[in-house]
């Protein structure tokens, strides 16, 4: 190539690295862990997709966690819509080890963990984001809940736990709405799973003893867009109770 046609190129070489990069490391990874949500996750999707393009370079990356409906073939279906890394599994990990794994496979600077079923609207993600830079870890706070009773009664009860064990002052530590800085995932992420089904309970609680300032930023909470939980059915809170009560004793005796 002759030296004032390379000259030429440049730019457009320039251009073209650009493009590359922001698509090789996004502004924010969108982690969900999704299990049995055939009838929501692609409106979930369509959702967040919608008010964050906009705004942000992201990507999903959605920790599968052993459906038994159809759930994988939709997810591998919208990979042709929507900027989405797989992480999938024939064994369950729980709600804990699938929120793990999409975190572990995330590179970029910013992590966003929400819920797949619909719970939160993407709409009060500007709050988040506006704040990003002064606040290594934002979490949100259910000001008005949309949950059935004994939920509310035993989130209730393990708020109290929590702040009487960590001495932290959070309405809402178990909300499953954060945005987290790279540095503050790197202190927190090791050693985490004793709570299985109350995750955000133990890395607030893990943040408090790091250092790690808590921020919370107040959301709308919605109900379910489908179906029906499968963790607080009846029959399963006293063993859940008993698991996460005993789970934070254990972090507060480390």
């Amino acid at each position: 190539m002759a030296s004032d046609e390379f000259a030429r190129s440049v730019p457009l070489l320039r251009l073209v690295s650009l493009v590359s990069s922001q698509v090789m490391t996004p502004d924010v990874d969108v982690v969900m862990p999704v299990h049995n949500e055939a009838a929501s996750i692609e409106s979930t999707l369509e959702e967040w997709h919608a008010e964050l393009s906009p705004l942000v370079n992201f990507r999903f990356i959605l920790a599968e966690d052993g459906s038994k409906d159809n759930t994988r073939e939709i997810l591998h279906r919208l990979t042709a819509r929507f900027p989405i890394i797989l992480n999938c599994t024939d064994k369950r990990r729980g709600y804990a080890g699938a929120m793990i794994a999409g975190i572990q496979q995330s590179v970029a600077p910013y992590v966003l963990a929400v819920d797949a079923d619909g719970p939160f609207d993407p709409k009060d993600f500007c709050s988040f984001w506006q704040q990003r830079e002064e606040c290594p870890f934002l979490i949100g706070w259910r000001q008005t809940r949309a949950d059935i009773l004994s939920r509310k009664i035993m989130s209730g009860s393990f708020k109290l736990l929590h702040r009487a064990l960590f001495r932290m002052k959070l309405h809402d530590a178990s909300c499953g709405f954060v945005l987290m800085q790279r540095k503050a995932i790197a202190k927190l992420l090791p050693g985490l799973g004793l709570l299985p089904e109350g995750f955000w309970l133990e890395v607030t609680a893990k943040a408090g003893r790091a250092g790690v300032p808590v921020t919370e930023v107040p959301i709308n909470h919605r109900s379910r867009t489908a179906g029906t939980s499968v963790v607080y059915k009846p029959e399963r809170v006293p063993g859940i109770a008993w698991r996460n009560g005993t789970g934070l004793l254990r972090l507060w005796l480390k």
